[in-house]
């Protein structure tokens, strides 16, 4: 089956069962046309749009056989709904193995995007007009990035229960409140009114084989409780590590840096986290702990000038804060 070209995303004239779209968003230097690759499937019955969206960053790619192994698994007969998924949103980044758009931009920090604005403005102000609004539902895949390595974590606002209830249902090692204030596509997506999570799915430019099939099941386990699918029995796994919220610590100056803790091991405050050495060996910086955490993500990369990544350290939630909704 070939792929169908559109420039908007109309889910009401698509065929009942699987369509392979390719939607454009724009052109290139020498005019021509930039698509997403797109899977959509449309269920027999009416009921709620999910979107799920892969490589915003171009160098992120385990979301991609997400996408493209739920979709294909979905029996449209049995569908209450429709599920969408793109599985390239960045697709001069994925073209070029870069994590950025055009080599200079980060898309996740721009939305929503500008009609007239810059390259990248345009390309992320179009993916809203024309793919995100279409959504009821939003879960955005991600991966770390270059240098570094990521547990399976979601970060979501989890003052919220919709939002809340996703996160616990994708089976995560880790959960990091934070709250959609940003110019993130999760965050515009919830300004939007649409209820969104974000999914880190370990580590980039690789297929993290382990990941993405509990990735795929958890993305299936939201399609059930939204009544979109039947559910399926599946063990609720370990407690997910709650985090109140989290940021990264960074080098106050340069040389090979080694990270002593694995992602999601606990550290107490004032435990080794990172040395320097120079060039000769030499120790030249030590870094602790400053509080006590879990180790969300790491840096894999020795080369690191002054203010290179560290660690991504979450801080605990606290068991008894009322902010937060728990699992049900």
């Amino acid at each position: 089956m070939s792929a169908t070209t559109i420039d908007e995303l109309v889910l009401e004239e698509l065929p009942p069962g699987l369509s392979k779209l390719q939607l454009e968003l724009g052109q290139d230097g020498l005019g021509r046309s930039i698509r997403l690759p797109v899977l959509a499937v449309r269920g027999t019955r009416p009921g709620p749009v999910v979107g799920i969206t892969a490589a915003l960053h171009g160098n992120e790619l385990n979301g991609i056989p997400v996408v493209q192994r739920l979709l294909r698994s979905l029996d449209p007969t049995a569908l209450r709904g429709t599920v969408v998924g793109v599985t390239v949103v960045n697709v001069p980044g994925f073209l070029t193995n870069e994590r950025n758009f055009q080599g200079t931009w980060d898309l996740n920090h721009l939305f929503p995007g500008k009609a007239r604005g810059n390259a990248a403005e345009a390309y992320v102000h179009r993916f809203i007009q024309r793919v995100i609004r279409r959504f009821d539902v939003l879960v955005d895949l991600h991966t770390a990035s270059f240098g570094r390595v990521n547990s399976l974590y979601v970060r979501a606002d989890m003052t919220t229960k919709e939002t809340a209830r996703m996160s616990y249902l994708m089976r995560p090692q880790i959960i990091v409140h934070n709250p959609p204030n940003d110019r993130t596509l999760r965050g515009h997506a919830c300004k939007l009114g649409i209820p969104a999570i974000t999914v880190e799915i370990g580590n980039p430019q690789r297929y993290h084989g382990d990941f993405i099939g509990r990735t795929q099941q958890g993305v299936r386990a939201v399609l059930a409780d939204l009544k979109m699918v039947r559910a399926r029995p599946l063990a609720p796994g370990p407690e997910p590590v709650l985090c109140r919220k989290s940021e990264w610590i960074y080098t106050d100056s340069g040389g090979l840096l080694q990270v002593f803790p694995s992602v999601t091991e606990l550290v107490a405050k004032g435990a080794p986290l990172a040395e320097l050495v120079d060039p000769w060996g030499d120790v030249t910086a030590q870094y602790v702990a400053p509080y006590d955490a879990v180790v969300v993500g790491r840096s894999v990369n020795p080369v690191s000038p002054t203010g290179a990544r560290i660690a991504h350290l979450g801080r605990l939630a606290d068991p008894d804060d009322p902010r937060f909704v728990r699992r049900s």
